[in-house]
């Protein structure tokens, strides 16, 4: 391997353009060498944000001609698996977006195909580094929380109408619906702070018209040292709830904002820039009791962290930034959610 590590990157929408390459192109260990994506529009904006980078028709390209050390999957969640498995043929190291496949079953094949070739294989779980998880996490270690009793989070959008060609086609046996969405971060998030879930409870519905899969969804996770989990995903809500509220004997942590990282990205502002990933103090969670409550400062996000440590990973012999296994153990609660709803 050569000492930056080549990357190809699998779609331009969203995920592509908004998470990971802004993220790989802020970091030396990278090079951006290759996007795939099939949309003449997606296109042209690669090649002027990323001239450096081939710029190739999905319609056209081939795993194995790609000359490349790492493929990072962020097309629709459908397509994970087979990307995955001939990148790993190839010779590949990968990173899949989430979900990281549909079925739990499929994860498992694709950590074994990992595991027979000795290669590298993660998955993008990148809102463990979202600023209000961090920032639990941190008030945890200092025991300012106490025994925590409760976890409340929430990651809700008013978005009535569906505007993704692909999310409008999604059923739930091709990865569509809130759950599969969004639920994969908060599931993960929680499985990260509180571990694994010994009892598992979900509502799922969808409430848009055109929605075939769901778009308004509810678990709840009781975890094995008896930590519950209520974990809210909606994007029918024209009033957004608290991003998360954290209940422990000593005291709870609410927040009502989320991270700004997306919006941030979304407005143009790069990894890197002084002002990323840094939380308002108009926006910072309150700790304490009612009567006593005082706002502590959030921690300092960067969904970079994870190509940072990837990085580490591929060159320096680092554990990876996500166990893969972590997305099938979400994945396998989603499944008892489902079978449970029917």
């Amino acid at each position: 391997m050569t000492q930056r590590i080549r990357t190809a990157l699998l779609g331009f929408g969203h995920a592509g353009s908004i998470f990971h390459a802004p993220a790989i192109a802020s970091l030396p260990d990278f090079a951006l060498d290759v996007i795939v994506t099939s949309d003449p529009q997606r296109q042209a904006q690669a090649r002027a944000a990323y001239p450096q980078a081939r710029v190739i028709d999905r319609a056209v390209w081939a795993a194995s001609q790609l000359d490349v050390d790492l493929v990072v999957v962020g097309t629709p969640p459908a397509t994970h698996g087979g990307l995955t498995r001939d990148a790993l043929e190839t010779g590949c190291a990968v990173v899949v977006d989430k979900p990281f496949t549909v079925t739990s079953a499929e994860g498992e094949e694709l950590i074994a195909l990992a595991r027979e070739r000795g290669l590298l294989l993660t998955t993008y779980q990148n809102r463990r580094w979202d600023a209000e998880i961090l920032t639990v996490k941190k008030l945890m270690e200092q025991g300012r929380l106490g025994h925590v009793r409760r976890f409340e989070s929430r990651l809700e959008r008013w978005q009535p109408v569906i505007t993704k060609e692909w999310k409008a086609k999604a059923t739930v046996a091709s990865g569509g619906g809130i759950l599969f969405d969004l639920g994969t971060h908060l599931i993960d998030q929680a499985l990260q702070l509180f571990g694994p879930a010994t009892r598992v409870y979900g509502e799922l519905a969808a409430r848009r018209p055109q929605e075939l899969a769901d778009d308004d969804a509810f678990v709840a996770l009781e975890h094995v040292g008896g930590v519950i989990s209520h974990l809210w995903m909606n994007l029918n809500a024209p009033q957004l709830g608290p991003r998360l509220r954290v209940v422990g004997s000593e005291a709870s942590y609410t927040k009502q904002t989320a991270d700004i990282q997306e919006s941030q990205l979304m407005a143009g502002l790069a990894p890197g820039d002084p002002r990323y990933g840094v939380d308002p103090q108009e926006n910072w969670g309150l700790l304490g009791r009612d009567g006593t409550l005082e706002p502590v400062p959030t921690e300092r996000a960067s969904f970079g962290r994870f190509y940072e440590l990837l990085a580490e990973a591929i060159l320096r012999g680092g554990p990876v930034p996500v166990n893969p296994a972590d997305s099938v153990a979400a994945l396998r609660i989603i499944e008892k959610i489902r079978a449970q709803v029917g």
